[in-house]
C-alpha cells in the first residue's frame, strides 16, 4: 500500500502546480518594447451567452443519474429496487436460512435427545465413571 502511495508522489506534487491560462512580464520596459507582454497559452473561449445551467434547475427532482429526467427517475428507482430489495430482503433470507456453523443447534438437540433417554431409563445425567472401567487398559505397579 504504502509503495503504491509513494509512485503517486511526484504527481500529487505536480497536481496544484498547474500554469495559469497566462503570463504578464514584470520586468522593467526595454525601449522596443512599451507596456507589459501578455501571452495566452489557451485560445480565448467564445462565451455563447450563458453558462452551464445546473440539473437542479432543469429538473427539480434530479437524483443524479442522467440529465434526462425521465431516465434519471427510471435509473433511480430500479438502483433502489436492486439495493433495498435484492440485497436486504434476499440477503437476509439468504443468511438466515445458511447451514448450522459449527453445528451448534445439532449438539444441542443431540445432548437433550440422551438427556431425556437417560431420564427415562433412570440413569444419573452424568456417571461417576465417565469411561467404562472394564475398557480401559490401567498400567500395573510394576509398569508405571
Amino acid at each position: 500500500m504504502l509503495t503504491r502511495v509513494s509512485r503517486l508522489g511526484p504527481s500529487l506534487l505536480r497536481l496544484p502546480s498547474n500554469p495559469p491560462a497566462r503570463f504578464v512580464s514584470q520586468s522593467k520596459p526595454t525601449g522596443a518594447v512599451g507596456s507589459p507582454a501578455v501571452t495566452e497559452l489557451h485560445p480565448a473561449v467564445e462565451k455563447a451567452g450563458h453558462g452551464e445551467v445546473s440539473h437542479y434547475v432543469k429538473n427539480p427532482d434530479f437524483h443524479g443519474f442522467s440529465s434526462d429526467p425521465v431516465v434519471d427517475d427510471w435509473n433511480m428507482r430500479v438502483g433502489f429496487f436492486f439495493g433495498i430489495s435484492v440485497a436486504l430482503v434476499i440477503g437476509g433470507a439468504f443468511i438466515h436460512y445458511l447451514p448450522d456453523h459449527g453445528m451448534r443447534q445439532w449438539a444441542r438437540r443431540e445432548a437433550e435427545r440422551v438427556i431425556q433417554q437417560r431420564e427415562k431409563a433412570g440413569l444419573p445425567l452424568i456417571d461417576e465413571n465417565y469411561y467404562d472401567t472394564s475398557k480401559l487398559a490401567v498400567p500395573t505397579a510394576g509398569e508405571a
